[in-house]
């Protein structure tokens, strides 16, 4: 993998379709905007020559952001040869470690990876430098509903109010749980204890084979499974998605 250092046109760099993070705060923007203004840029971006037109963001989205603000026509980067799934796999992992992502930035980023990389949470762990139960945990947010994970990214809920939420099975009473927790401004101390409060059904514990048998579809699909096997040998599949993309993908997989 060759890279090097050149002076390019900004006009010519086009944004990477798997970056990580979706807002930039101004305040954000504007703090690097006046460091950039006063000191240069002191870190070139990455980018990669389009195959299309120009080149393609790998890292650096937010410096790219406030030398446009200023005004900057060139600016420093490092040009390297890589091939789409180094760029892909480069993009998240870049941004995941530079960047202050939201926690539904952070799972979409990661489930990103497994769906592109087909990494196990196991082997996504491991390249992240975190533990198998962290990178599960933060997979999970992205089973909630739309409305909930919106308002974990717009910040108006926290992360702790978003794991007691997963307590709640059903998608409709997650959602009445979570119009309370705003209006009411519940802390996730007081939610856990309202959630312990709720009447709770008998829950029967899931056979080993089962799980594996989930585990092997979530690898192969890079998508959350859900699997039910009663004994009669009826039961469903559960698939998660959250995206357009997620249910294409899907959809040229099974047919």
């Amino acid at each position: 993998m060759s890279e090097q250092l050149k002076t390019l046109p900004i006009q010519e760099i086009y944004p990477n379709p798997f970056q990580p993070r979706l807002e930039f705060s101004d305040d954000e923007l504007t703090e690097l905007r006046q460091s950039i203004a006063e000191n240069g840029l002191i870190q070139p971006i990455i980018v990669r020559k389009s195959d299309i037109i120009g080149y393609e963001l790998i890292a650096g989205e937010r410096r790219l952001r406030a030398c446009k603000r200023l005004g900057m026509t060139e600016i420093p980067a490092v040009v390297k040869e890589i091939t789409d799934q180094d760029s892909r796999k480069q993009a998240i992992i870049e941004n995941l470690q530079r960047s202050n992502l939201n926690p539904i930035e952070e799972a979409k980023a990661y489930h990103n990876l497994i769906s592109e990389l087909s990494y196990s949470h196991e082997e996504l762990a491991k390249a992240m430098g975190k533990s198998r139960p962290y990178i599960s945990n933060a997979l999970r947010l992205l089973q909630l509903p739309r409305e909930i994970q919106l308002s974990i990214e717009h910040g108006k809920l926290s992360q702790g109010h978003a794991r007691a939420l997963l307590a709640i099975q059903n998608p409709e009473k997650q959602l009445n749980i979570f119009h309370k927790v705003l209006t009411e401004k519940w802390s996730v101390r007081t939610l856990e204890k309202r959630l312990q409060e709720l009447p709770r059904k008998q829950k029967l514990k899931k056979d080993i084979h089962i799980k594996d048998k989930e585990k092997e579809l979530e690898k192969s699909l890079g998508l959350p499974v859900t699997l039910s096997y009663h004994k009669n040998h009826s039961g469903t599949i559960k698939i998660q998605f959250s995206s357009e993309e997620d249910f294409n993908r899907l959809i040229n997989k099974l047919i």
